[in-house]
């Protein structure tokens, strides 16, 4: 398959001229492993690692390859891997925050022009959680789509998938059953040739059967799940982008544990539209719906037309983007004064001038 087929056009094109004239090729990353991926060339689909340089000059864990970017390599040579020297511009990425206390950007999928946000309708199904990933991945760009998996479990789908409708007005939702097949052509709808949809969920929520339906055979492993608590259990361990009959690809990512919010502060109040109308007629204009007097917001909360676990949800999100941001900004002045310290050490050492 050409570069095309994987979704090359003439943005990327006019991003890599200066890499071209310095004798790199481009390619996409279509497999990732510690630091060690597999890039799909016009020619082959071989190993690379990032050069020396590259390492050296990433600021931090963002800067380097993800699934789905566009890099620049040198070709391998004889036995030696290829070699990663760049990573063109992104036109979209889904991030999360680092598992963890490290507070780092995880880019999980770049390049991504629609988002398979997928859960179960089985006892793990949650409203709140796919709230939290509609807003990662409105953040990052992508189109999201939400997609309802397990259908044939559900006593009532159609009133989970009013709910979601409801809380996502103008989302795609689909239910969809990798049992009897039923949705699944609406999802390859969204995969037109040369378009990227990137799977995210959590363990269990069946993303690899998904994918195993979609290709029309056994590619991704597969296991149930436990049956005492309907928990997933890890069976894809690497993200890795797939093509599709109809032209279109495929990221599959690994299942999440937790999602923390990596930003999300601008597309928080799209997710929650409906709270960001009502806050239109709080008292104070920079009301956080907490505990400020004549807040539109909470009325609505007490009154009934707003659901309650919904404002508790949009202050839990609002807080936890607030207090990232804090670190962020905390970290980034602990740097510069590093940088600054660098600086005047370098500058002591120069010899006086005459």
């Amino acid at each position: 398959m050409g570069l095309e087929s994987y979704g090359w056009d003439s943005a990327c094109s006019a991003h890599f001229e200066p890499w071209r004239a310095e004798g790199h090729v481009p390619g996409r990353v279509v497999l990732e492993h510690q630091h060690l991926y597999r890039v799909h060339l016009e020619r082959g689909e071989p190993l690379a690692h990032v050069s020396g340089r590259f390492r050296h000059r990433a600021a931090g864990r963002r800067e380097f390859p993800a699934v789905g970017d566009w890099v620049a390599v040198a070709p391998p040579h004889g036995h030696h891997q290829a070699v990663i020297h760049g990573v063109l511009p992104r036109k979209s990425h889904f991030s999360r925050k680092v598992a963890g206390e490290t507070t780092e950007e995880q880019v999980v999928a770049a390049n991504v022009d629609t988002v398979f946000l997928v859960s179960g309708l089985d006892e793990e199904f949650n409203v709140r959680r796919i709230e939290r990933y509609l807003v990662t991945a409105r953040d990052g760009g992508a189109r999201p789509v939400v997609v309802l998996n397990k259908i044939d479990l559900c006593e009532d789908p159609a009133a989970r998938i009013a709910e979601v409708e409801a809380m996502a007005p103008g989302v795609p939702v689909h239910g969809v059953s990798c049992v009897t097949g039923l949705g699944l052509d609406c999802l390859l709808e969204h995969a037109a040739p040369g378009q990227t949809v990137a799977l995210l969920g959590s363990s269990g929520v069946g993303k690899s059967t998904i994918i195993n339906r979609l290709l029309g055979r056994e590619k991704q492993r597969t296991r149930d799940v436990r049956e005492r608590d309907s928990r997933g259990r890890h069976t894809t361990t690497n993200r890795e982008l797939i093509p599709l009959p109809t032209g279109g690809l495929l990221i599959d990512t690994p299942g999440m544990r937790e999602l923390q919010l990596w930003d999300g502060s601008d597309t928080l109040h799209q997710t929650f539209d409906d709270i960001t109308a009502l806050a239109a007629g709080c008292h104070f204009r920079n009301c956080r719906h907490d505990t400020e007097p004549r807040c539109a917001v909470r009325a609505a909360a007490e009154a009934g037309t707003l659901p309650a676990d919904r404002l508790d949800s949009f202050r839990r999100l609002q807080r936890e983007i607030d207090a990232l941001a804090r670190r962020r900004d905390e970290l980034t002045q602990l740097e510069e004064k590093r940088q600054d310290r660098v600086i005047h050490r370098a500058q002591r050492k120069l010899p006086p001038r005459r």
